[in-house]
């Protein structure tokens, strides 16, 4: 059979830092002549086409799935929900034939992985931060190969990483653009833009205004700021600025984001998969911010790598101050050359071409393009912790 019309099995759990790779892998491998099973739970199923635009050829299904948290009792459900899932999958590796199944991460994803393995199929698993997630880490054993975001991704053993490979993590064709576009260093005022989402934007909305009223007026005048507010914290956030006679564009949501962060010398964001992929993708000087209560501290994971790259600053949410932050700023007013250096590095270290690369690796594994070579199944055990 040509493996172009077996398809290629996705799945991924229902949260966009899972979906949205998911997606852009499926759009890649379609405009390639693939066909694609894309598997994922009901509420991945709500956003795969009206939000992520997922494309209508893709054939799509939902199973059954939840995470194992909740105590005993959320345990014995999501056990049910996941035996009920693998079961489901198995049907629909029965009646599509995939050649091959790839997983993104989040509880749907391992029903589907687990289906293929036991059916034979070769598996990869792709990893969207510097640390490998719970739902990967369970699925790790049979994995064929594992495509990675970042080179040292923790909680994956060394015969992990034998079998693995850099794609990066896909980011929307109008952000991967933005490589193209040199960075150019501020002059005199510094764009900066304050991006943080539903869980981040709230301490920006407390720290960056106080930051602000600390520096003196001719420093202030230096920045041309743009911040995401949350809607119950916007008139507030806008009085102190409109005191401190700063103009600014205050919105709950961005909708222009791939101009924003062209126009943008400096940011200021969490350092959630996502978030990292786009402003390094851009080559974008940024400040990081972990969430300190994301699963696993898995964005100061991401957020350490990069400032090991000495592509971005970070500073722990509890050490996030209006005086760190205002010293912060101060410094950057100093130093355009070091903005532009630090863009430098966090081009270098970005991927914008990730959908391409891991579309390239899929490729790559299908048995019947030659690649389909069996890996030692004693590694296979030992590839995660």
């Amino acid at each position: 059979m040509n493996t172009r019309q077996q398809p290629v099995l996705i799945a991924a759990g229902g949260t966009g830092g899972h979906m949205f790779p998911a997606v852009s892998l499926a759009s890649a491998l379609s405009a390639r002549g693939h066909s694609i099973l894309f598997v994922t739970d009901p509420r991945g199923g709500l956003v795969t086409s009206d939000v992520l635009g997922l494309p209508k050829t893709v054939m799509r299904h939902t199973i059954s799935a939840r995470s194992l948290g909740g105590g005993p009792k959320g345990m014995a459900a999501g056990v049910k929900a996941l035996a009920k899932g693998f079961f489901e999958s198995r049907r629909l590796i029965r009646e599509y034939k995939p050649s091959i199944a790839v997983g993104f991460g989040g509880y749907p994803s391992v029903p589907p992985i687990l289906a293929a393995g036991f059916a034979g199929l070769p598996t990869v698993i792709h990893e969207q931060n510097a640390v490998l997630g719970r739902a990967n880490r369970r699925l790790a054993r049979g994995a064929k190969a594992f495509a990675l975001s970042f080179a040292q991704t923790q909680r994956l053993k060394s015969a992990g990483h034998a079998r693995a490979t850099v794609v990066g993590n896909p980011v929307r064709q109008d952000i991967a653009a933005l490589a193209a576009r040199p960075y150019t260093p501020p002059s005199g005022v510094i764009d900066l833009l304050i991006v943080g989402g539903s869980q981040g934007a709230q301490v920006f909305s407390k720290i960056a205004p106080a930051a602000f009223k600390s520096l003196t007026a001719p420093q202030r005048a230096r920045f041309r700021l743009a911040q995401q507010c949350r809607a119950e914290d916007i008139d507030e956030v806008r009085a102190v600025y409109a005191a401190l006679n700063m103009p600014v564009e205050l919105e709950t949501f961005f909708d222009d984001m791939p101009s924003r962060l062209a126009a943008a010398h400096l940011v200021v964001g969490r350092a959630g998969a996502s978030t990292v992929s786009e402003l390094t993708a851009a080559g974008r000087p940024a400040l990081y911010v972990p969430y300190p209560h994301a699963i696993d501290d898995h964005q100061m994971a991401n957020a350490r790598a990069v400032e090991a790259a000495g592509a971005g600053w970070v500073m722990a949410q509890s050490e996030f101050t209006p005086a760190a932050m205002a010293g912060w700023l101060e410094a950057a007013l100093e130093s355009a050359e070091a903005l532009a250096r630090v863009a430098s590095a966090a081009r270098a270290l970005g991927h914008p071409d990730a959908a391409g690369r891991l579309a390239d690796l899929v490729e790559h594994l299908i048995p019947a393009n030659g690649s389909g070579v069996d890996l030692d199944p004693t590694g296979l055990r030992e590839a995660a912790e």
